[in-house]
């Protein structure tokens, strides 16, 4: 299998198991904002 394939496929189930799980969805969400908040 490619690398490229893998890839590809890691996403693909990352953001499945992201769609299907809110709570993941609010931890991931919150995540990203509080980094953003720090870099400034």
């Amino acid at each position: 299998m490619s690398k490229k394939k893998v890839l590809f496929t890691a996403i693909g189930m990352g953001v499945t198991y992201l769609m299907r799980n809110k709570d993941a969805r609010d931890k991931l969400k919150h995540a990203v904002q509080s980094f953003t908040k720090k870099n400034r």
